[in-house]
């Protein structure tokens, strides 16, 4: 029986939230945490009378190290799961050291004002997690996360070396809008906005925003644009799979999603650059996040299947073999059960997994670890359990 805080309200710590409310046998308690207090006071009446997990909330800065430092101490959780944005990462990894709780999230750290997102100043803290006997759980979503359980899983059952991987991320989910974003819009057009890259032959290689396009056949959705994408597990992978070769990631696009994104970033509005605005500051992107339909908001709408997976190329036994792991969800399902939509719902059921391989001391190993660093299987059963089932094909169609 353990208690968790919980750091962030939006869309994917609610459907976290939903998951550890239903697993009451681990999380005997929880606390949410967000610095609007009303979003978590609304989830706790909502889910208290249906739950055994006792619920508390709180008002948090998640910028503020000592802020956090004096809720973790009035809390005293087993460990801290971090649902807010990726520029709170730090903040939230140092209040955790500070009080040797143990650390989980789901995306890496990103500065708020450069859009690049890397591992390096989140793997700093290494040296400082095992010193202090706690372990941080590093990219416990679905990409990251499932992605990099497959690819051990994937290591340790099925090849000898693996290759060649390449991350296949689909929603072909429709929500009626013209243009809306599934997850937190500034974080999703920083990543899709961004130049592409891959990992060959020990190194990064870059290419131009939506530069490389690919046409794939997605089981239970059918054929779909993709485009190649820089995304942050391939650079864990890179160093945690022996005998790669190379690593890609691809994401669909619908081509009206593609046109109004080129229409906003051709006036400005994706800029992560300050401009004056009638006497004050303001930040392009943010104010179009403002003016965009909330992502929490779009679970009733939505209709369709998400389908994420990998495909991977390797050697067994002396012999070449390929392999494709994925998961489909239901954004309708996912609705019925959670009110979220998929997108959110495939990224806050592996959080609450990974929190339970922590606090169960199923994964226990002080550090800072990225998650195809642990033993796949009790995750990948869980993911079964906990309503992310996933299949595997031994004949998929590759990407050329």
């Amino acid at each position: 029986m353990a208690k968790l805080l919980i750091i962030g309200c939006g869309g994917v710590a609610s459907v976290a939230i939903h998951k550890c409310c239903q697993n009451s046998d681990v999380f005997e308690e929880i606390c949410i945490a967000s610095r609007t207090i009303e979003k978590c006071n609304a989830l706790k009446n909502k889910l208290e009378s249906t739950t055994k997990t006792k619920i508390t909330t709180a008002k948090v800065d998640a910028n503020d190290v000592q802020a956090l430092v004096k809720l973790i101490k009035e809390v005293k959780p087993d460990a801290v799961l971090n649902l807010a944005l990726p520029y709170q990462d730090l903040t939230i990894m140092d209040a955790c050291l500070e009080t040797k709780v143990h650390y989980i999230d789901t995306a890496n750290y990103e500065p708020e004002d450069t859009a690049k997102f890397e591992y390096k100043w989140q793997w700093a803290y290494r040296e400082k997690y095992e010193k202090a006997g706690i372990t941080a759980l590093l990219g416990s979503g679905f990409d990251p996360g499932v992605t990099s359980v497959f690819s051990a899983y994937a290591l340790k059952h099925y090849f000898d070396e693996i290759n060649y991987i390449d991350i296949l991320d689909c929603n072909a989910g429709d929500h009626g809008y013209p243009f809306a974003t599934n997850f937190n819009p500034e974080i999703n057009i920083r990543e899709v906005s961004a130049k592409g890259s891959y990992w060959e032959n020990g190194k990064w290689v870059e290419t131009e925003p939506m530069e490389i396009k690919r046409v794939y056949n997605f089981p239970e959705i059918g054929k779909k644009d993709m485009y190649l994408l820089h995304h942050e597990e391939i650079e864990s992978l890179a160093l945690n799979i022996p005998g790669i070769k190379r690593i890609r990631f691809f994401m669909t696009f619908g081509q009206s999603y593609l046109t109004h994104l080129k229409c906003l970033e051709n006036v400005g509005m994706t800029s992560i650059e300050p401009i004056m605005y009638e006497g004050r500051e303001i930040i392009p992107l943010q104010f179009l996040k403002a003016v965009l339909p909330d992502p929490s908001s779009l679970g009733e709408r939505t209709k369709g299947k998400t389908n994420i997976g990998c495909i991977f190329t390797g050697k067994k036994d002396g012999k070449e073999k390929n392999l494709y792991i994925y998961n489909t969800c239901d954004h309708q399902e996912c609705y019925k059960e959670v009110g979220s939509q998929a997108v959110a719902y495939t990224t806050g059921v592996p959080a609450m997994i990974g929190a339970m391989m922590i606090v169960n001391g199923i994964w226990n190993k002080p550090g800072v670890y990225n998650i195809e660093e642990f033993d796949p299987d009790p995750f990948m059963e869980a993911l079964n359990k906990w309503g992310l089932p996933w299949k595997i094909s031994e004949n998929p169609e590759l990407v050329d």
